[in-house]
């Protein structure tokens, strides 16, 4: 039986991995990496990639390295690398002494490079980037030779020291390396290898002002960390024989890092670009990086999703070797399983509408006894107070109810939940609007859950809140930011901002929660009964509490999304 499990954990990458140890490629070690570039935050697609790569090092009993591949001062921050280190150490997972930078190699870079000039197979080129690119062909057709190829190693190395040294402008030159111009390959002909940018850097300052191109620091860096297996997404795997090249021409001894390409995360109703991540926080379609609306994983851990859930997710969608996109609500299936049993379990009324026990002594208070978690009995029990005053949800009344309606109408009767039986007696109207203001109700005194009375049996149950007693919050409800499922690949010549949802967030002022949720910490999670999972917001204060709703009980988008259309 154990080893049929072990077998079902197998995906094709532990396969190449396995056979590797069996023939004791680079002697039997395994070292991963994860190599974040730090322009922007981490989405869930990275979180997938950060599970697959320190969970192999554990799985084969090796390391993983955290390499931030800063190669770009243009667009790189600090604030990225502090909160990519985060986000992987709130995933569960920790570097120990393996943080590395691309950027501590760009000494031993830059003698690579030489030492491709010195053998021939790198030159200097003058063209401008426009001219580089128009020359480089189609996929169809090669690409022409630049009338700089074949220039000298002495001339190449002269040209290449004067771009070190700050004495050309910013896009005046670049350093290619020169392998086949009509490759099939579109990335081997003759690829960038170095280009200008007097641009300060956030770790090396101003010490250089010529910068790696990413191919060609990716596979370097790995090598010189000792990586074992470079684990990329699918959109590498053309630049595969370029990283091979490179690793030809300057690896020296047996060992040498593999590069496997896997299917990256794709979900549906979201956009995983970080150019249009960027693009949504700039343009404040969204309240920042971290706005539980979007799909990085600071974002989601603000609205309630726990490191768990997002393992189990990356877990339960395993690795394939082609692209496809998976349902976003997978994820929020993942979310509510975790949460289902570890959340404590609230009442809250988010549209309130009062109901007075008109039977129910004035000033008496009980306190009525209800289960914490009812999935795990050793989360105990809370005291709810009860009066005669309460609020419900306006949601839970209907004057006029169909046949099948169950909850509160004038002349039936409902349960509170943990409490009584109650009837409504009387409607009460605002006089100048004609809206319901409250519910004249009676209770039955011998139907009070535990005792022999509350056996009678009454199908509808409803939620309540003691008015005297309840806390007073703002409840912000968050649904998906787009309301198409591709919305980076719509066709019709609209922009992907086109396609937000206009439904995505609705902010309730004055909702009510039961008493014990005071004193509740930032991020600490609730399952509101029969109204779903929420999360304390840290834009909370002691006077205000905020709460996020992390997801619905059940998935509804299909049933809201029906309604509208129709």
């Amino acid at each position: 039986m154990e080893e049929n499990i072990e077998k079902n954990k197998q995906n094709f990458i532990k396969n190449i991995i396995s056979e590797d140890l069996k023939n004791n490629l680079n002697n039997g070690k395994v070292i991963t990496r994860f190599p974040p570039e730090p322009n922007g935050y981490l989405h869930i697609g990275h979180a997938k990639s950060i599970c697959l790569n320190f969970g192999l090092a554990v799985r084969y009993h090796g390391a993983c390295n955290l390499r931030f591949d800063d190669t770009n001062p243009e667009t790189e921050e600090t604030e990225y690398v502090e909160s990519i280190k985060n986000d992987i150490h709130w995933l569960g997972f920790d570097w120990g002494n393996r943080e590395y930078y691309a950027s501590d190699y760009f000494d031993q870079l830059y003698e690579y490079a030489i030492m491709l000039i010195n053998k021939g197979l790198a030159y200097v080129d003058d063209q401008s980037a426009e001219r580089i690119s128009a020359t480089r062909g189609t996929p169809t057709q090669p690409g022409m030779e630049s009338p700089f190829r074949n220039r000298s190693v002495g001339e190449n190395l002269i040209l290449f020291d004067g771009m070190k040294n700050g004495e050309f402008p910013d896009g005046s030159k670049v350093l290619r390396a020169k392998i086949d111009i009509a490759s099939p390959n579109m990335h081997l002909r003759d690829p960038a290898l170095y280009r200008i940018k007097k641009m300060s850097h956030h770790r090396t300052l101003n010490k250089w002002c010529i910068y790696p191109m990413y191919d060609f620091a990716h596979g370097q860096s790995d090598y010189i960390e000792g990586v074992t297996h470079s684990i990329c997404t699918l959109e590498f795997e053309v630049h595969r024989p370029l990283y091979d090249w490179f690793l030809d021409h300057i690896a020296e001894g047996d060992y040498r890092p593999k590069q496997i390409e896997f299917a990256r995360l794709n979900l549906n109703y979201t956009v995983m670009s970080k150019r249009r991540m960027l693009e949504l926080v700039r343009k404040k379609y969204v309240k920042g990086w971290d706005d539980p609306r979007m799909p990085t994983i600071s974002g989601l851990r603000r609205r309630g999703y726990t490191p768990e859930s997002i393992r189990n997710f990356s877990e339960r969608i395993g690795v394939a070797r082609r692209d496809g996109i998976i349902d976003v609500a997978l994820l929020e299936f993942s979310i509510r399983e975790d949460l289902n049993q570890k959340a404590f379990r609230k009442m809250a009324v988010l549209d309130p509408l009062k109901v007075v026990l008109t039977n129910y002594p004035d000033g008496k208070v009980e306190m009525m006894t209800a289960l914490n978690n009812p999935e795990n009995e050793a989360d105990g029990v809370r005291e709810i107070p009860f009066s005669m005053e309460l609020y419900i949800e306006r949601g839970d009344f209907m004057e006029d109810p169909p046949s099948k309606y169950f909850r509160l109408s004038p002349g039936r009767e409902v349960r509170l939940k943990y409490a009584y039986i109650i009837r409504c007696d009387e409607v009460i109207r605002d006089k100048n609007t004609g809206h319901i203001r409250e519910l004249r109700c009676s209770y039955d005194p011998d139907t009070r859950s535990g005792m022999a009375g509350s056996q009678r049996k009454i199908k509808g149950t409803i939620h309540w809140i003691s008015v005297d007693h309840s806390i007073k919050a703002e409840v912000r409800l968050y649904d998906r930011l787009f309301d198409v499922e591709d919305p980076s690949g719509i066709k019709d010549g609209t922009e992907f901002t086109d396609h937000i949802n206009p439904h995505s967030l609705e902010v309730i002022e004055n909702a009510y929660i039961e008493p014990s949720v005071k004193g509740a910490k930032h991020l600490d999670k609730f399952q509101f009964e029969r109204n779903g999972y929420f999360c304390v917001d840290p834009d909370s204060t002691e006077n205000k509490l905020i709460f996020n709703r992390t997801v619905t009980l059940r998935d509804t988008w299909a049933r809201m999304q029906n309604n509208r259309i129709e």
